[in-house]
C-alpha cells in the first residue's frame, strides 16, 4: 500500500483554481486525496473537475481576491492554500501585488500549514513592465505576511489545451508565411503537469520548501523561431517564417487591439528562462518533461488529414 499523502483529507483553497493551470493543480491534489475549495471570479469555469472528485471533495466559491472579506471566506477552515491568480490587464498592483499579501496575512492568522504562491520568471521590482513589477510586489507582500510561503516562478506553461502551442499551431496550419516576433528570444517551456506536481510537493513538505523560491522550466531552451519550426515539423507542414525586426514588433505591440501588449512584447524580448543558480524542479524531486515528448501527438489535429494523414505518412515511409 502506498503511503498516504500528507494532504489526504486536508482542505486546500486554490485561488484562481478554475483557470488553465488551476485545472492541472486541482487534479494533482485530488489524486492525493485532498479536499479542494476552488475560489475564483468565475468558479463555474472549473466545473469540468467535478467528475474527478469524490462526493464532498470539491467545493466552488465565487471570490474576488482584492476584497478581504472574500479572501477570509475562502480561507475559513482551510489547512493549505495556493494562489494562482495572474493577469496582463486591469489593476495589476491590486490583483497580483497587494492581494497576495492579504492572502498571506489571513492564512497566517488562520493557522494555515502551507501556502504556495505562483509568480513568474522575470518578476522584478525594477522591471520596465507593470506585469513583472506587480509579480515582484506580490512575492514581497506574501513573504512579509507568511514567511514560510513557497514561491514558484514558472516559465511559459505548455499543455494539451493551452493558449500558447495551440495559438501558434492554428496559425501555422492556416498560413504559408508567418511573422515571428522576438525570433531569437529564448524560452524554457515547462509542462503543466510538472508545475502542478511542484505545487503539490511544496504543500506536502513545507518544512523542506517553505520560504524558498523555485524557478520552473523544462529541460531545454528554445528560441521563438525554433519553436515555430518544431511546431510546423510536428504538423508535417513546410512554412516560411520571417523574423520581424524589434522596432516593428514594438510598434505593433503599442497599437490598440493587437493580440500582444507592450508589456508582453518587452517580456518576450527579454526571454523567459531559469536563472543560473536558481532552485528548480529538480530541487523539488521532479524530472522535467520535454516538449518533444508531446508535440507530435498534440499537433496531429492540425495536420492536413489529421490522424489519417499521419497513417499515410507512415505507410509512405515503408
Amino acid at each position: 500500500m502506498p503511503t498516504p499523502s500528507p494532504l489526504s483529507g486536508q482542505l486546500v483553497t486554490i485561488f484562481g483554481g478554475s483557470g488553465y493551470i488551476g485545472n492541472y493543480v486541482a487534479q494533482s491534489l485530488l489524486q492525493r486525496g485532498a479536499r479542494l475549495r476552488i475560489a475564483s471570479r468565475n468558479p463555474q469555469s472549473g466545473l469540468a473537475l467535478k467528475p474527478l472528485a469524490n462526493l464532498g471533495q470539491l467545493q466552488f466559491l465565487p471570490c474576488d481576491i482584492t476584497r478581504e472579506s472574500h479572501v477570509a471566506a475562502a480561507l475559513a477552515g482551510a489547512s493549505h492554500a495556493v494562489n494562482l491568480v495572474g493577469a496582463f490587464g486591469g489593476k495589476l498592483d491590486a490583483l497580483m501585488g497587494e492581494a497576495p499579501g492579504t492572502i498571506g496575512r489571513i492564512a497566517s492568522a488562520n493557522g494555515v500549514k502551507a501556502l504556495v504562491h505562483v509568480s513568474a520568471i522575470g518578476a522584478n521590482a525594477a522591471s520596465p513592465t507593470a506585469y513583472a513589477r506587480a509579480k515582484a510586489l506580490g512575492e514581497a507582500r506574501v513573504l512579509a505576511a507568511f514567511p514560510t510561503a513557497t514561491i514558484l516562478r514558472p516559465s511559459i506553461v505548455f499543455g494539451k489545451d493551452d493558449n500558447f502551442l495551440n495559438l501558434f499551431g492554428s496559425m501555422i496550419a492556416l498560413l504559408p508565411v508567418l511573422p515571428v516576433f522576438g525570433a531569437q528570444a529564448k524560452l524554457q517551456p515547462v509542462y503543466a503537469d510538472d508545475v502542478a506536481e511542484a505545487v503539490a510537493v511544496a504543500l506536502e513538505h513545507p518544512e523542506a520548501h517553505g520560504g524558498q523560491t523555485y524557478e520552473l522550466g523544462g529541460p531545454e531552451q528554445l528560441t521563438m523561431m525554433e519553436l515555430h519550426r518544431r511546431i510546423a515539423a510536428a504538423q508535417g507542414r513546410k512554412r516560411i517564417f520571417l523574423a520581424v525586426p524589434d522596432g516593428l514588433s514594438a510598434i505593433f505591440a503599442a497599437l490598440p487591439g493587437t493580440p500582444m501588449s507592450r508589456d508582453q512584447w518587452t517580456l518576450l524580448k527579454a526571454g523567459n528562462v531559469v536563472a543560473e543558480g536558481a532552485r528548480t524542479l529538480a530541487d523539488l524531486g521532479i524530472e522535467a518533461k520535454p516538449l518533444g515528448l508531446f508535440l507530435d501527438k498534440w499537433m496531429l489535429r492540425f495536420r492536413k488529414h489529421g490522424r489519417f494523414g499521419a497513417a499515410n505518412e507512415r505507410a509512405k515511409a515503408r
